[in-house]
Order: C-alpha cells, then sequence, then structure tokens
C-alpha cells in the first residue's frame, strides 16, 4: 500500500542521545494491557534516569471502551541543572481484539533545545496509510529508505504496548514487535533471561518478582547506520522487566534498561493504578 507523506523521507530533528534514549524506552514499552479481557483502564507514571541521575518522568494511560481503545504518554525531561529541557507527547488509538490491537491514528508533540516538530499517522486495515511529519527534513546521506513494503501489518510505539503486554501464556518473553515511529522501521525482539524480585512501598497483595526479558534492537529501515545506531543494534544490555498482575490478569513494565555509548538510561515503575471489570489494583513501588 502507497505511503502519502509531506516529506519523500518521514524524519525528525535530532534529538540529544539522553533524549532519544528515554524517548525509545517510554513509547516502546510503557504500559499494560490483560492477558484475560482487557481492562477498563491504566494509568502509570515512571521515574527516568540516566547514569543514576534524575532527568525526568513519563506518564501513560491507557482506556479500552468496548473494543475500542486510546493510549496516551506524556514525558518531560530536564538535565545539565535545567540547561537542558525536553517534553513530549503521544497519542494513540484505534480497536482490540483477544490478542492484538490495531491502530487507527497515532500523533506524536515534542518541543525541546529550540526544536519542536510533530509526527501524524494514519492506519488502514492494519497498515500505515499516511504519514506527515512537521517540519520537513532530507535524509541524511545513507539513510536507508522507508518502504511501503515496509509499513503493513506494524504498529505505532503506543499500540506496540498493548501487543507486547498481551499474552496468554505465564512467560511474557519470547516476542516480536514491528514497530513504525514515524521515522524509523524497527523491530523489538524479545527473549527469556531471568527473573527479578519487586520492592513495593505498600504490599499490594500480588507476586513480588518481575520476567526480565532481554530487548534486541532491529533496525529495518528509516535509519542510518551511525555509531549509536549500530551500538544499540549490537547490545544485548537492553532490558524490561515485566511483572505479572494476576488479579488483573495483566502484565506491567517494572523497570526498562537501555545502554548507551553515552551511558545507561532507566526508567523505573512509581506507581501503577489499574481498573478491571472487577476491582481497582494501586502498586506504588
Amino acid at each position: 500500500m502507497a505511503v502519502k507523506s509531506k516529506s519523500s523521507v518521514p524524519g525528525v530533528d535530532r534529538r540529544s542521545k539522553v533524549a532519544a534514549v528515554a524517548l525509545v524506552a517510554m513509547l516502546s514499552m510503557a504500559g499494560a494491557v490483560a492477558a484475560e479481557g482487557w481492562p477498563r483502564q491504566v494509568d502509570a507514571t515512571y521515574r527516568i534516569t540516566f547514569n543514576g541521575f534524575d532527568i525526568g518522568k513519563f506518564g501513560f494511560r491507557a482506556s479500552i471502551d468496548g473494543n475500542s481503545y486510546a493510549a496516551e504518554g506524556d514525558a518531560r525531561l530536564s538535565a545539565l541543572l535545567g540547561a537542558f529541557k525536553w517534553q513530549g507527547a503521544s497519542r494513540s488509538s484505534g480497536v482490540v481484539a483477544d490478542l492484538s490491537a490495531q491502530p487507527k491514528g497515532y500523533t506524536f508533540d515534542y518541543a525541546g533545545v529550540g526544536k519542536s516538530g510533530s509526527i501524524k499517522m494514519g492506519f488502514r486495515e492494519g497498515n500505515v496509510a499516511q504519514v506527515s511529519v512537521v517540519p520537513q527534513k532530507p535524509a541524511e546521506p545513507g539513510t536507508i529508505a522507508v518502504q511501503a513494503s515496509h509499513l503493513a501489518g506494524v504498529l505505532d510505539p503506543l499500540s506496540a504496548v498493548l501487543a507486547l503486554s498481551r499474552t496468554t501464556g505465564a512467560n511474557p518473553c519470547g516476542r516480536r514487535i514491528p514497530v513504525f515511529d514515524g521515522k524509523q522501521r524497527f523491530d523489538l525482539v524479545l527473549t527469556y533471561a531471568r527473573q527479578q524480585r519487586v520492592a513495593e512501598v505498600r504490599p499490594s497483595g500480588q507476586p513480588g518478582v518481575a520476567y526480565v526479558c532481554n530487548v534486541r534492537y532491529v533496525p529495518i529501515s528509516g535509519f542510518r547506520m551511525s555509531d549509536e545506531t549500530r551500538h544499540m543494534a549490537e547490545t544485548s544490555g537492553i532490558e524490561v522487566a515485566l511483572r505479572p498482575v494476576p488479579s488483573a490478569g495483566i502484565f506491567i513494565p517494572y523497570q526498562i534498561t537501555v545502554p548507551t555509548k553515552a551511558g545507561t538510561a532507566t526508567m523505573t515503575s512509581e506507581q501503577v493504578n489499574i481498573v478491571t471489570r472487577r476491582e481497582q489494583i494501586a502498586m506504588t513501588h
């Protein structure tokens, strides 16, 4: 299916490594989905650190009404005593089935360090049908062009959250998630690594253990093989710890770790509130 775009190759302004890593982490991993019936609502707050220093917060919300869903992600980052500031807001909507999410629309707006922009995508029958990127920017030399064939059966970052967390098995790893963020087409490949204890401020009654999955970033198109991209593709240190919540039949991301050439970015759950059709569950980490 042809892709209609206001730019020949979808793209956004280059952001700092800290913002880029935090963005990939927050958009690609944050969220939760029911394993047996979709929850009515999930609200989560995460703390973002870089090399051990707090640099910001990320908030996530997903609401499901019938077979329709709406997801929101909001991030605010600040570093270097406030000299670097960045904020981004993403929105996605679509329909859900038993084991999948099918997006209809996605938007992402960002601003920071004197730069701002937006991405808008429309979907039709599971494929990207339209992409609009502002401001328009020519592709850098060496960028692998995005082909229409790359955009069949893909998910936007927030819809990928729903697909990532949806599972009928006890182990949430063992997944390959196809993602297009408006610029890059990539896969996230998860494999089981180990189990990890979960710390809580107040007991929630849920198991205090999480499944840690290794995440391999597989770039497909819309990227230039820079040192940072090569490092992300070759590293084995990207991990996501998914915590089971049997009372709601779901998994939630507890912690995400992304090593970069400049240091390690980590996103850790602080508060998660889940509303199912039977109960409300609150977890404070």
